[in-house]
Order: C-alpha cells, then structure tokens, then sequence
C-alpha cells in the first residue's frame, strides 16, 4: 500500500522523506515558563523539527470529584492544584510562540477539549495532535478536523477496531498515525514494534511512532521500520519532580537519538543491489579464486 506525505509547515512527511522528529515538552516544564524555554533550546539544540506541549481545560477535562482527590504536589495538596498548576495560559504561550519563531523550531500541542483546540487556533500551529486518550472522544476528533489543519494521531491504549473508527471519522487525508504503548514508562516487551508495519498496510497515510520507552535504541528500530515521524518526550533531568520525567530523554540522550536516526536513515539506502565503487579494490584484492586462474576444467563442469 503507498502511504501518501503529509505537509506540516514546509516539511513533507511520509516514505522517502526525513524522520519527522518531535520533542515532546508537554508537561515536563513543571509549570515554569523558564523551564519550557530551556527546553526548546534542548530540542534546537539536539536536532528535532518541532516540539510539543499539551493544553487542557482543567474543569471541562476532569471531574470536580477527581480534582477534588488528596494529592500531594508542589502547587497544593489536591490533584486540581497539580492540574492548575501544570496549565499554561494566554501568556505563557505568547512566549513560547515568540520564542520558537525565533528559535526556528515548529510548535504544537495535544489539546484534550474543543475549548483547547479553539485556544490553539489563536496561534495558527502547523498541525494538531490528538493524545491517545481522546481517540475514542467521537465529538472531539470532529472538532479537530473541521480546524482543516494536518492532525496526528497517537493510537495507544487502543484496540485495532478502535484505530479504524477514529481513521474512518477523520480521513486518511492530512493525517498520521502514531503507534505508541500508553504506559510511562514502556516495558521493552510491550512496544511491539511491528505494529507501525500493522498500521503502515492497513491505512493509506503516514505512519509513526511515539515512545515512553527508557533507552533509545527502540526508537531507532522504529525509524528502520519505516516509523516516519518519532516522538519522544524530553526533559531536562529524569530526577526532577514530575509524572513523566522518568519515561523522558536528556538532551544528550536527545541528540544521540536523532543523530542515529539520521545513520539509519542513510544506511537503509534504496533497496537496489549494487557492486559499488568502493568495493571493486577489495573485490579485486579478495575475491577467490580470480577469474583468470579458473580452470578449464571448472568452466566446462559449471557449463
């Protein structure tokens, strides 16, 4: 099946493009803006195409029960506190909307209601992404097409028959697929990696993969398997305080990543078998036996 490219911004995602990757801040500024503009320097400065954060109307997404709930965190001792807490508003975004233009870094960010999706319009983002939470939220994935803009779509903790609704609401047009495992951090042996061939043979769009994994070597494996955008959430320090920094990369580890997708991708090469330039020295040096001291009678028995 031929996946069709999608266009964020001025860069063609797809087969036979460069991976697409995004550094994924999310929540990991901890409520500081400081924090979220150190860490697009990170993402600048490892390599990545863009980078995203997350937007929810607190009160619309959760229960008044559920943020009523006794948590301890620095901003109070209730789960709303955290929540609030963690929201960055008009302001914040302002600045991170400077900043990434000035940085020359693409941004977007997964937003969880329509208030949130209408929130980030204001900033016209090159695309939106839909968390996989929200893949079952029928009226949302709606609200996120009639926005007309590229859309990615995280598929985890979602069944196949899930997937193909969600794909069948929004259209394989202007659409990616992400394959991820929803839990934080990814055991290695529930990332079943060959979902991205699942999902690249069933559906005419682009096919990528999100990682909550510790490690890099299993994004690379993604990208070998053809994942065309990889995803991955950034921070500063996986000690710092906070519920994903444990499932998140350093910006050393960032720049290792990026710079090993980049390997494979030149090493994957086109697929043609070919005696190259470079071989023929060795070729001549090493092939046995040489060509000219086969013997007649060889010949005659290969005839």
């Amino acid at each position: 099946m031929t996946n069709q490219s999608v266009q964020i911004a001025k860069r063609l995602i797809g087969a036979g493009h460069p991976c697409f990757v995004i550094a994924e801040i999310g929540i990991n500024h901890n409520g500081s803006i400081e924090t979220a503009l150190q860490l697009i320097d990170a993402a600048v400065a490892a390599g990545c195409q863009a980078v995203k954060f997350q937007k929810r109307t607190v009160d619309l997404v959760y229960s008044a029960a559920e943020l009523q709930q006794p948590r301890e965190n620095p901003f109070g001792p209730t789960n709303g506190d955290l929540k609030r807490g963690l929201e960055f508003g008009n302001k914040e975004y302002r600045m991170i909307d400077s900043y990434c233009r000035e940085k020359d870094i693409l941004w977007f960010a997964s937003s969880w209601d329509a208030n949130s999706i209408d929130f980030m319009e204001n900033f016209t983002p090159p695309c939106h992404k839909i968390a996989s939470a929200c893949l079952t939220h029928d009226d949302l994935l709606l609200h996120f097409r009639k926005t007309n803009r590229p859309l990615i779509l995280s598929t985890g903790m979602s069944t196949m028959e899930q997937v193909r609704h969600a794909v069948e609401l929004l259209g394989m047009e202007n659409l990616i697929l992400l394959h991820t495992t929803s839990t934080y951090p990814s055991k290695i042996n529930i990332l079943n990696l060959r979902v991205i061939k699942t999902l690249q043979s069933e559906f005419e769009c682009p096919v990528g993969y999100s990682g909550h994994e510790v490690g890099l070597q299993t994004s690379v494996a993604a990208a070998s398997l053809g994942a065309c955008v990889v995803e991955r959430h950034l921070t500063l320090d996986r000690a710092m305080w906070g519920s994903d920094q444990a499932a998140s990369v350093e910006p050393h580890g960032f720049a290792r990543l990026i710079r090993d997708i980049r390997d494979v991708e030149v090493a994957l090469g086109d697929g043609i078998k070919r005696l190259h330039d470079d071989e023929i020295p060795v070729m001549h040096k090493l092939r046995r036996p040489p060509l000219e001291s086969i013997p007649a009678c060889h010949t005659k028995l290969k005839e």
